[in-house]
């Protein structure tokens, strides 16, 4: 069976008030169960320690299915400058400074992975899984989440099975609100995208807050999700993976 895992990007108090407008257009539409990426001290503007009502909705979420993931610490790109253009169009431009393990060594990442997942742990959450912020992870970050002990991690175009060590293509459908002509684009490309991935096994969708702050995207990811959801089976990341290894156990 065709599978979809749906998550929810940069969800932190700060964002809060999004995350739950989204978060009420997916049960409208029965997508079921989420991921939850979870960002313990968004932009530095607290955690979830302060917002208690928060905590209670987000662990009544998991207690009905949902996944909680660790989506970094900070979500921003704290690092040295960008040394070439490349690096600066991908750090800069593409992510807007918010690729905050983009350029770690394995030591800091390792440091920021263990705090972010020990603070949401300390909450009540479970944590087995990471993505880092706008996919972006040097090689450092790589031997980091795989000395974690996560069970996964997801780049922009896999799942990524850390304990027996391999790849699970899942592309992943996504939206840029940040201007006009990123909408406009991400429309087509949102339709464009569901039409060239009908056959593939496994697919993503991923929600950014500010998606819920433009009626016409969101009308279009109404329309994707609805065609998705007839036709694929939704699972966390975590199940996905585990799917995963039952369906091609490792050798």
């Amino acid at each position: 069976m065709r599978t979809l895992c749906i998550a929810l990007h940069d969800v932190a108090p700060a964002t809060w008030p999004q995350c739950e407008a989204l978060l009420a257009f997916l049960d409208g539409l029965g997508a079921a169960p989420l991921t939850l990426l979870a960002v313990p001290d968004f932009h530095g503007r607290g955690g979830f320690e302060a917002a208690p009502a928060i905590t209670a909705a987000l662990r009544a979420r998991q207690a009905r299915g949902d996944a909680i993931a660790l989506h970094g610490l900070r979500h921003r790109d704290e690092n040295a400058p960008p040394r070439t253009p490349v690096d600066w169009l991908r750090r800069r431009v593409l992510t807007a400074g918010e690729g905050e393990f983009a350029a770690l060594a394995a030591d800091a990442a390792a440091r920021r992975i263990r705090e972010g997942r020990e603070r949401l742990g300390r909450l009540g959450f479970a944590i087995d899984g990471c993505v880092p912020p706008a996919w972006l992870a040097s090689a450092g970050t790589r031997v980091a989440l795989r000395r974690s002990g996560l069970r996964w991690a997801s780049s922009h175009a896999a799942l990524h099975d850390l304990v027996e060590d391999r790849r699970l293509p899942a592309p992943c459908l996504t939206a840029s609100p940040r201007s006009a002509w990123r909408r406009g684009l991400s429309r087509a490309w949102l339709r464009g995208l569901l039409r060239a991935t009908r056959r593939t096994p496994l697919l993503r969708v991923g929600l950014h807050p500010d998606d819920v702050l433009h009626p016409a995207l969101l009308a279009v990811w109404s329309a994707v999700l609805q065609e998705l959801l007839a036709t694929r089976a939704p699972l966390t990341k975590s199940q996905a993976v585990a799917a995963a290894c039952v369906a091609a156990p490792a050798r």
